[in-house]
């Protein structure tokens, strides 16, 4: 089995104390891709009203052509488009001979010179072709009320209005019998489950749920709801981090907050190892006295260290427990987002096996910064922003507040982050820049 320092050794020009964005990410991703033990397990068949949000284990084809029959698109008046009109004509009179409802087609035979009345979603007789919207039959065509027509009385259309097979609906035409309706790894909306029951499935195919466990680490936390003692601070990071991943459906385990000590910690990796299929832990990254984290990890698992050139969020650690992915996430709030926004998360869609759906893409837009903003060359910056789009169509952009790591309020109070990349100075004002919008990423 592949080790994370031979999947390390192999990438060239690495250097975990400045190691770019771009290159942290490909290496996480060699790493889950080869060391991914969710990718194993089996999937779970499970109720169709109980599959929102879940990841599909296998393909789905249709067993059912969709529609199964040529139906009408609306009510109205089924009829056969002559295929040829005498000089001058306009207009035919048809025979209405009888009605066709949803779940109650009309089964008897159809004349060129008669028509059903139908209704939508109602089968159409193979003889017939087009439907005239009732609306569109004029009431003095047949001397009384449209809904009180009786069988044998006659209708007249007007026959220019109309091409052969307007307001028909063919059979198969949403979905052929036997195509490929939803391929292994599409996470399932409130659209694909409507698609699925139509098909006529009760039941899919799904896999598991990958199972996070996270946990914070400092002796300065404690629990949102206790009275705050003098030089303590509320945990923030594990509701932060509950959230993005409850937003990318996974079953998250809260193991709460360990404190700094050795003993304490190492249960609490061992635990979380037991429970989870991945590991997040937030603080305990840098090089403090106090920071026990990282030489328990290295004592009960594998793990790499790296210093990302990015800003904020600059400790990262990579390794596994047992058979556990474990990340090691800065304490700093907006630095533990940044983090997991633009690293963790796309190992979590990839090991979900959805890495590529397009709910999940990183929307990313070119926008005018309206003020200066000052920037290191050499590492890739992520400053929250507050958008606006202009009657032209051009999206704007400027600071939200105090860019700082711990001032989770101007990430609440923007938008957006601003995101600059790794070989770019200073930035001027009305100069072009990337921003991701936060509304579907948060």
């Amino acid at each position: 089995m592949k080790t994370l320092q031979s999947l390390a050794q192999n990438m060239k020009g690495l250097n975990p104390q400045t190691m770019p964005i771009g290159q942290a990410n490909l290496l996480i991703e060699q790493c889950v891709k080869a060391l991914d033990p969710y990718a194993s397990k089996e999937s779970q068949r499970i109720k169709l009203e109980e599959a929102f949000g879940r990841t599909l284990a296998i393909d789905i084809t249709s067993p059912i052509q969709v529609p199964a029959h040529n139906n009408s698109a609306m009510d109205g008046f089924a009829f056969r488009m002559p295929q040829t009109l005498k000089p001058g004509q306009t207009s035919m009179r048809f025979k209405m001979v009888g009605e066709s409802f949803a779940g109650k087609p009309f089964l008897g035979p159809v004349a060129f010179d008669e028509c059903i009345k139908i209704m939508t979603g109602a089968v159409l007789p193979p003889e017939l072709d087009t439907v005239a919207p009732q609306e569109a039959v004029p009431l003095e065509s047949f001397g009384q009320v449209q809904n009180t027509l009786s069988l044998g009385q006659s209708v007249e259309i007007e026959l220019t209005r109309f091409t052969a097979g307007d307001n028909r609906r063919l059979a198969g035409e949403d979905i052929q019998q036997g195509s490929l309706v939803f391929e292994a790894g599409e996470r399932l909306h409130a659209a694909s489950m409507g698609l699925i029951a139509s098909l006529g499935f009760s039941h899919v195919q799904v896999k598991p749920l990958l199972k996070v466990a996270l946990f914070s680490t400092g002796d300065e936390l404690q629990k949102p709801g206790e009275t705050l003692k003098p030089g303590m601070i509320f945990d923030s990071n594990r509701y932060t981090l509950k959230g993005l991943l409850q937003g990318l459906g996974c079953e998250v385990i809260d193991l709460g907050v360990a404190a700094d000590q050795p003993q304490a910690l190492k249960q609490m990796l061992l635990q979380a190892a037991r429970l989870a299929d991945v590991i997040i832990a937030s603080g305990g990254m840098s090089d403090g006295d106090a920071d026990h984290t990282k030489d328990l990890m290295q004592e009960i698992g594998e793990v790499l260290f790296w210093k990302i050139a990015m800003r904020p969020g600059r400790p990262l650690a990579l390794g596994r427990i047992g058979s556990s992915m474990l990340f090691g996430l800065p304490g700093n709030p907006v630095a533990v987002m940044v983090t997991f926004l633009s690293m963790v998360r796309p190992a979590l869609l990839q090991m979900m096996g959805l890495k590529h759906d397009k709910a999940f893409a990183i929307s990313t837009v070119n926008a005018i910064c309206e003020e200066p903003i000052r920037k290191i060359s050499g590492r890739t910056e992520f400053q929250r922003g507050k958008s606006r789009l202009s009657d032209t169509g051009q999206w704007s952009v400027r600071l939200s507040g105090n860019q700082g790591s711990g001032i989770l309020s101007s990430m609440v109070q923007g938008d957006c982050l601003i995101v600059l990349e790794h070989e770019r100075g200073d930035i001027r004002a009305n100069e072009s820049v990337t921003i991701w919008p936060l509304a579907h990423l948060i």
